[in-house]
């Protein structure tokens, strides 16, 4: 896979997560949210990657708080209260990410 092919496919998989982190906020049965873990969790670690290629700090810190917060190996049980909020944080986190990391 080109480099080229490589970013494209990274974008269009930021662009899911983004979106299924704000669809997050409907009704939803549990495994939606299972499989939301693992989505935010492979995005997390695309945008840590290439953070680290460009040596971007911020992103960095934000995308491993939320690859910790989201991990499905050991998921931290929050209530929905909660994880409705945060969820709507973190996918503008992503839309920043998307941004300034793969742009």
């Amino acid at each position: 896979m080109s480099d080229n092919q490589q970013n494209n496919f990274y974008k269009y998989f930021l662009i899911i997560v983004i979106i299924m982190l704000f669809i997050s906020l409907g009704q939803w049965p549990y495994g939606y949210f299972i499989l939301l873990r693992w989505i935010v969790t492979a995005g997390a670690i695309i945008v840590i990657i290439n953070a680290f290629d460009k040596d971007i700090d911020w992103a960095k810190v934000s995308f491993i708080i939320i690859g910790i917060l989201f991990n499905p190996i050991a998921p931290i049980h929050l209530s929905r209260e909660i994880w409705i909020p945060l969820d709507i944080v973190v996918g503008i986190i992503f839309i920043f990410g998307y941004l300034k990391v793969l742009k």
